[in-house]
């Protein structure tokens, strides 16, 4: 971490900064860009964070290349320039970056499994749902799924995303049986519960530099996290090595 912005309740971390890159830790429960609730957004904090840094007077440029669900947090990357853009956007597309992902699900998940499933999203209600191949608007969502550890029947995982779909993890998990914890859209979760998913790692090549970067950042020590507080240790040492 190299710096920490504060907006109100919200504290960004700053994991990386250059001319042509900026990684931050997205706090949960924070929308990455502005939305109808009208509250404050990342792209607005970060935009205004980078005008004061370096007095830039009028708009500031930041390019949005991907995204995370509004209640989850984790490592997040965004263009300053447009030329970083353009490549970063380009090489999300073609899934050319490694992300990797905590989470804690309900049951006990034994071994390795590989989620396939069609999803389609209702543009009225935002919610997302597992349909037959074939029905029209379905979109193709891969992840693979890795149990760490289990406890009190729940299990840490780690998922790699093969492609990206709005809410895929929390849907596919819970259409296999292994809803997320905490997640009051597709896994009952109860009131006051934060939901157990967290951007972990994000590996890819600087969009000038060609050099591979790796930003990892840890879930809060809380909630369901607590469980498995020396499991999440050691994998992000092992992320780190």
């Amino acid at each position: 971490m190299i710096d920490t912005i504060r907006a109100g309740r919200f504290a960004v971390e700053v994991l990386y900064e250059d001319n042509h890159l900026l990684a931050v830790v997205k706090p949960p429960n924070l929308p990455v860009q502005a939305d109808r609730s009208g509250d404050d957004d990342l792209l607005s904090i970060l935009k205004r964070y980078i005008g004061n840094k370096y007095q830039k007077p009028g708009a500031v440029y930041l390019g949005l290349v991907h995204r995370l669900d509004r209640p989850v947090g984790g490592a997040m990357v965004f263009a300053r320039t447009s030329k970083a853009a353009s490549r970063l956007s380009a090489a999300f597309a073609a899934h050319a970056q490694d992300k990797r992902y905590l989470a804690v699900v309900q049951g006990e998940l034994r071994e390795p499994r590989s989620l396939t499933d069609y999803l389609l999203k209702d543009s009225a209600t935002g919610m997302v749902r597992v349909v037959p191949e074939g029905t029209p608007g379905a979109k193709l969502a891969r992840l693979d799924t890795q149990p760490l550890a289990t406890r009190d029947g729940l299990t840490l995982i780690e998922v790699t995303l093969h492609t990206g779909r709005a809410h895929q993890i929390r849907v596919q998990h819970a259409h296999a049986g292994y809803p997320l914890w905490g997640d009051a859209r597709y896994g009952g979760g109860r009131p006051g519960q934060q939901i157990a998913l967290w951007a972990a790692s994000l590996a890819l090549e600087h969009p000038t530099r060609h050099e591979r970067m790796q930003f990892t950042s840890a879930p809060p020590s809380e909630g369901a996290w607590l469980k498995f507080a020396d499991g999440i240790r050691a994998y992000m040492e092992d992320l780190e090595a």
